[in-house]
């Protein structure tokens, strides 16, 4: 009984949207197998993520998240493992698309920053919930910024500069939530500019400065760098308003469109569903956004609000720079679309992620 009351306060209208989204991607790639038969075995392990992920979201739910809020140890652990993830991938890493970022198990990849982002949240959550008082203290600043650095300085060795932004995002979003002074956000701004440079002069490979440049304009270099963001322009344009059909998209099913099934799904939603198809996908994940947020309100902590409030910084980040970059207003930086991408170790932490909203939700008063 205590389980079926349980149930009935998971947050249905949330679970659904996020379904919904994975079906878009799985419909894509179904499309993409049609004339691309490795396309086969990654709809089957997107499958088998998928699965496995729908099971994580209903243990984790059940799991009491306060656990994390009561225990220090246990979110530094968790800070501590990610941590040694991201350093064990520069050793034994596979390089991907110009980054070591995954650690290969036979036939299934790792994306270990995916787990950090769970990790750092919690941490962030636990730390600002615990010293709120004290946030127009600039040391306050300083020692969450340690614990983003280091991580951030691990992923950049990849190099994985679409994470890193990924990552940076969540924590001044969560400080912002946290109620950051305006004096302290100003210096915190030109430190990240100096960084920025800093990193473009020292840490930047040629290929991710091309990516940069080119996002100006891609025509400087259209069978280069700037290849693939046109013919992302050309896929979406070429999609018009009802699209040209599940399958039937040029540019995906033809291969002029590069990393279809990941960096630029969103480019072949858009040639295949449309303008109303991608209205359709922006809806769902603002009503996911909007139960978030919902969810981070009726929350009795601020453990579980600052939680819920990483994880929409995360998502609204990830989908603003991976929409940017296939609409051309952004730089290419190999980032997924939460919940459309293929890519097991993104679904798989979104989901956990998620697992944790639902266990804040049944936990609420």
């Amino acid at each position: 009984m205590i389980a079926v009351s349980k149930l009935k306060k998971i947050d249905w209208v949330l679970t659904g949207s996020v379904l919904f989204l994975v079906l878009f991607g799985l419909l894509e790639l179904f499309a993409m197998a049609q004339n691309d038969p490795n396309m086969t075995f990654l709809l089957i392990k997107q499958l088998i993520a998928l699965s496995l992920g729908i099971f994580l979201m209903a243990a984790v739910a059940f799991f009491d998240y306060r656990f994390f809020k009561t225990n220090s140890y246990a979110a530094m652990i968790f800070y501590v493992l990610s941590l040694m993830l991201l350093v064990l991938v520069l050793f034994i890493g596979s390089d991907i698309r110009g980054a070591s970022a995954w650690i290969k198990i036979g036939s299934f990849s790792i994306e270990p920053v995916e787990f950090v982002k769970i990790a750092l949240i919690i941490l962030l959550a636990k730390y600002f919930s615990q010293r709120h008082v004290q946030i127009y203290r600039f040391s306050f600043i300083v020692v969450s910024g340690i614990y983003i650095g280091v991580p951030l300085a691990l992923v950049l060795m990849q190099p994985d500069l679409g994470s890193a932004i990924v990552i940076l995002g969540i924590w001044v979003f969560m400080m912002l939530i946290s109620g950051i002074s305006k004096k302290h956000l100003f210096i915190l701004f030109l430190s990240g500019a100096l960084l920025a440079g800093f990193a473009w002069i020292n840490i930047f490979k040629e290929y991710q400065k091309d990516r940069i440049m080119t996002f100006l304009n891609p025509y400087s270099d259209p069978q280069g760098a700037g290849y693939n963001v046109i013919q992302s322009m050309i896929a979406i344009g070429d999609g018009g308003l009802f699209g040209r059909g599940l399958g039937s998209g040029s540019q995906v099913q033809f291969g002029f469109l590069p990393e279809a099934h990941t960096d630029f799904i969103f480019a072949a939603t858009a040639e295949e569903f449309g303008l109303l198809g991608v209205v359709f996908i922006f809806s769902l994940l603002s009503v996911v956004l909007w139960r978030i947020i919902k969810i981070a309100i009726s929350a009795d902590n601020n453990f579980a609000r600052l939680f819920c409030a990483g994880l929409v910084s995360w998502i609204f980040v990830q989908i603003t720079i991976n929409a940017g970059m296939n609409l051309g207003v952004m730089p290419v930086t190999g980032i997924t679309f939460p919940f459309l991408s293929y890519g097991g170790s993104s679904l798989l932490s979104l989901f956990i992620a998620l697992g944790l909203v639902q266990s804040i939700k049944l936990r609420s008063s």
